[in-house]
């Protein structure tokens, strides 16, 4: 199982990854919100500081809980691009040059 931040800096790592690829194509996409479903399990550290975590749960290995013990979470993420210099946050573009008439 890997923590549910692992897979969503994992996500973060794909969609950067595409918008580098993208560089120079004569088509672009605006990245619109990114919605991602996983099964998780739920356990708590014995630690004094007693930390939930949330560990995504493979569809295979998902028998190997009880439903109590598992929960469906849906999380929309809307990404957004912070430009180096601090100016706004934008919309992502996901490859090539501006199009007329494009968001």
């Amino acid at each position: 199982m890997i923590e549910l931040a692992d897979m969503i800096r994992e996500l973060r790592q794909q969609l950067a990854t595409a918008l580098a690829d993208g560089q120079g194509e004569p088509l672009r996409f605006e990245l619109g919100p990114v919605e991602v479903e996983a099964t998780v399990a739920v356990s708590r550290e014995a630690s004094a500081d007693g930390k939930v975590r949330l560990w995504v749960v493979d569809a295979g290995a998902n028998g190997k809980y009880t439903q109590a013990q598992t929960q469906r979470v849906t999380v929309t993420l809307t990404p957004r691009a912070v430009p180096a210099d601090g100016s706004a946050a934008r919309p992502v573009l996901i490859a090539g040059g501006e199009v007329d008439g494009e968001r």
